[in-house]
């Protein structure tokens, strides 16, 4: 059995402007940088005592949380994963979301040029938690810092379907945890809001 604790990266000037960043490698702003330590204080206050393996997607705003949060923890982040970057969103990445809807319609359902694939996004989460959930003993809990859709996507696998309900999302460090069990995924906590 693994504690798994899904965090979305801190605000960058993308997030506060509302634009799409996918695989861009966007930087924290300070907004951004004040919520990881803010999230890394109440992660160190529930892991104390217990030992965590951290991960988190390569891109600097991902790493950047998850460093904050393991220096927080008394540790260090164990691997830089692409496998849990944010879905790449091709032509969309830069635009505004009224540009994006008015181009491509619906979120969950636009075909955008260059996007990567929902499925593909979904399976290759799944396949960087469960390689890091495979090398970690059942004793150690572990928190992967990713990005907004891509927590989307495996919250809506662990819960086939039920969550996140229409219209709510993800904030920025928000925290979203799981129990393992095998193959059978149990929703502890859940970050998602009405927007």
């Amino acid at each position: 059995m693994t504690i798994l604790t899904l965090v979305r990266h801190g605000e960058t000037d993308w997030n506060s402007g509302g634009r799409i960043q996918g695989s861009t490698d966007i930087p924290l702003n300070d907004t951004g940088r004040a919520q990881a330590r803010e999230v890394a204080e109440t992660l160190a206050s529930e892991y104390a005592g217990r030992e965590v393996v951290v991960v988190s997607s390569d891109l600097s705003r991902a790493a950047e949380t998850a460093d904050v949060i393991a220096a927080a923890l008394g540790t260090t982040v164990s691997r830089r994963m692409p496998g849990l970057q944010e879905r790449s969103y091709g032509d969309a990445e830069g635009m505004d979301a009224p540009t994006f809807y008015e181009t491509y319609g619906p979120w969950h359902a636009a075909d955008v040029p260059g996007a990567e694939a929902w499925p593909v996004v979904r399976e290759r989460a799944l396949a960087a938690i469960a390689e890091v959930v495979a090398e970690t003993p059942d004793d150690v809990d572990v928190i992967a810092v990713a990005h907004g859709a891509l927590i989307r996507e495996v919250i809506m696998f662990a819960t086939d379907g039920e969550f996140p309900r229409q219209g709510e999302r993800l904030p920025n460090c928000s925290v979203t945890t799981f129990r393992l069990d095998g193959d059978a995924w149990e929703m502890l906590a859940y970050a998602g809001v009405v927007s």
